[in-house]
């Protein structure tokens, strides 16, 4: 915390270093709420940008990191309704994905995840992502996200229940493409 307090006081080398500490996780949990490389470092930038400006501000160091991810997450929204406004004018043109390939899952399984994925919104994305993939409490995730502890179960549950369904739908068209081959 004392690196937090010395950003707040302006200290930029001790804010870059909050950088380089969250940087890669802030990374990651925006390229898996916007699933596009380029409007994930957008949206880290935006975040990291703001935390400049607004650190000063920030009452209680302790909860730099709920403050900082509250941050990213509404960045990432406005990425989304800067895309959607955006992409109604612009023919879109395939993107390589992450730099570093993910080795946990396979393409097909990335790709069946990816299908999934569009079928949520932007609100259940990111309550999905702060749990399952950056491992925060239920209690953390309301924060961040600000909402109520319910909202966000409620969020939770109907994110898990769509993308399996959604997963379950895509294996069985794969089956009967397969009887039809």
């Amino acid at each position: 915390m004392r690196l937090v307090e010395r950003a707040r006081e302006g200290d930029d080398v001790a804010f870059t270093d909050l950088v380089d500490l969250d940087g890669d996780r802030c990374y990651a949990i925006a390229y898996r709420i916007l699933r596009d490389v380029e409007r994930a470092q957008d949206a880290v930038q935006q975040a990291f940008l703001l935390a400049w400006r607004e650190l000063p501000r920030l009452r209680d160091p302790e909860r730099f990191d709920v403050w900082l991810h509250r941050l990213l997450v509404n960045a990432c929204y406005e990425e989304l309704r800067r895309y959607r406004r955006w992409s109604t004018r612009i023919r879109s043109l395939p993107v390589d994905g992450p730099g570093t390939p993910d080795t946990t899952l396979s393409v097909e399984d990335r790709d069946t995840l990816d299908r999934a994925f569009v079928r949520l919104t932007p609100e259940h994305r990111s309550v999905f992502v702060l749990h399952h993939h950056a491992g925060l409490p239920l209690a953390e995730i309301a924060d961040v996200v600000g909402v109520p502890v319910g909202t966000v179960k409620s969020r939770l549950h109907y994110a898990t229940r769509t993308l399996r369904a959604a997963i379950v739908a895509d294996s069985q068209v794969d089956t009967v493409e397969a009887r039809l081959a």
